[in-house]
C-alpha cells in the first residue's frame, strides 16, 4: 500500500441551510475540510495508506475535526495537539448568477503557529512515497512559511515526490508575499498544480486571453507559459484546471497537462453544481492516485478531471467517491443512471 503524506490546516465549516444567505439563515450545517484534509480523504478512499499532518487544539472541536479525518480512513498520527482554536470558514452557497460567498475565521489557529519541535518530519516521511501541500498553508503565517519548507526539505532527504497545489487566496497574503515564498518552494516541488490566477498571482505567469469571468479558455496562452514554468523550475509535470465558469450553477469543467514534451488536454465535463468546494483538492488527489498507479499522465489527467467533476455533485468538502465509480465516468459513462 502507497504511502502518501499532505500537510496542511483543517477547518470547521458552518454552511448556511440550502441557498440561504447569511442573513437569512437561523442554524448552519457543520463540516470539516481544508485543501491537504479534503486530498488526503480522497487518497484514503481509494486505498492508500494517507496521512495528514496539521496542529489541533487538545479540545472538542479539534478532537472532532480528527474524528472526522478517522470515519473516511486518514491516518492522523501525525497530527499534534496544542495551540488555542480551529480555524473556521463561513459558506452561503451561490446558485446561477449568484456566486458563492466564504468569510474565514481563521487567525491563530492552532497550524499556523506551530513549530518544528512539533513534528519529526524524517519519521513522518519514512517510507512514504509522496508529499502533498498547497499554497494556502505557508500564507498561513510566517512560521507555517518555515514548516513548510522544513517539511519539504526532509520529503527531499527520504526521496518522496512532492506535488503542490499553488492555491492562491487573497485574503491570506498579497501577490508579493506569494511570490516571494512561493518561488523559493518551488525547487522541491516535482508536479505543479495551478489555476491561471495562481500562476499569475503566486508565480508571476500569466496565460494568453483567457478571460474565466467569461467562459472562455485560451489554450496556447496555457502552453506558453507551461514550457515557461518548466523550464525555470524543472517541473516533472505542469497541470492546471481549466474551469468554465457559465454560473454558479454550471461549469464546464477539464484541465490541462505538460510533461516537458507533450501537452494534453483532457475531457471536458459539463457539471450541474451542487457544492464546488474542494474541487480542485479533489483534483489534486485523483492527479496523485492516477500518477502513483500508472505511467501514463494522460489516464492520471483523466482519472483527476473525472474524480473532480463527481465530487461537485457531492455537499462538503470531501470527495467520497470509488475508484470504481471514476473508472465507470471516464469511461464513457456519465448517463447518471440510477445503480441496482
Amino acid at each position: 500500500m502507497k504511502k502518501v503524506v499532505t500537510m496542511g490546516e483543517i477547518m470547521l465549516r458552518l454552511s448556511t441551510p440550502g441557498y440561504e444567505r447569511f442573513n437569512q439563515a437561523k442554524s448552519f450545517d457543520v463540516v470539516y475540510g481544508g485543501g491537504e484534509a479534503n486530498v488526503a480523504v480522497s487518497l484514503a478512499n481509494y486505498g492508500f495508506d494517507a496521512h495528514f499532518v496539521s496542529k489541533l487544539p487538545n479540545n472538542p472541536i479539534g478532537q472532532s475535526a480528527i474524528n472526522h479525518l478517522r470515519r473516511y480512513g486518514v491516518n492522523t498520527d501525525y497530527v499534534a495537539r496544542g495551540g488555542e482554536r480551529v480555524g473556521i470558514y463561513y459558506l452561503e452557497t451561490g446558485a446561477s448568477m449568484r456566486p458563492s460567498k466564504v468569510v474565514y475565521d481563521r487567525a491563530h489557529s492552532s497550524i499556523s503557529e506551530a513549530t518544528v519541535e512539533d513534528f519529526d518530519f524524517d519519521a513522518i516521511f519514512k517510507d512514504a512515497d509522496w508529499f502533498h501541500f498547497s499554497g494556502i498553508t505557508p500564507a498561513l503565517s510566517k512560521e507555517s512559511a518555515y514548516l513548510t519548507e522544513e517539511a519539504l526539505k526532509a520529503a527531499k532527504r527520504n526521496n518522496v515526490t512532492v506535488s503542490v497545489d499553488l492555491n492562491y487566496r487573497k485574503k491570506l497574503w498579497t501577490p508579493e508575499e506569494a511570490k516571494e515564498v512561493m518561488t523559493n518552494l518551488m525547487q522541491y516541488v516535482d508536479v505543479c498544480i495551478g489555476n491561471e490566477e495562481d500562476a499569475e498571482k503566486v508565480l508571476g505567469f500569466k496565460p494568453g486571453k483567457t478571460d474565466v469571468t467569461k467562459g472562455e479558455l485560451e489554450l496556447e496562452g496555457y502552453k506558453d507559459i507551461f514550457k515557461q514554468m518548466q523550464e525555470k523550475f524543472s517541473f516533472k509535470y505542469v497541470v492546471t484546471t481549466l474551469r468554465e465558469s457559465h454560473s454558479a450553477s454550471d461549469n464546464g469543467w477539464s484541465a490541462f497537462i505538460y510533461d516537458g514534451n507533450e501537452f494534453y488536454h483532457s475531457k471536458k465535463y459539463n457539471v450541474r453544481i451542487v457544492d464546488r468546494v474542494g474541487g480542485g483538492d479533489s483534483f489534486a488527489g485523483g492527479l496523485i492516485y492516477g500518477l502513483l498507479n500508472s505511467d501514463d499522465f494522460k489516464y492520471a489527467l483523466e482519472f483527476a478531471v473525472g474524480a473532480s467533476a463527481m465530487k461537485h455533485t457531492i455537499p462538503g468538502d470531501f470527495n467520497l467517491v470509488t475508484v470504481e465509480e471514476v473508472e465507470t465516468l471516464i469511461n464513457g459513462d456519465a448517463s447518471g443512471r440510477v445503480q441496482r
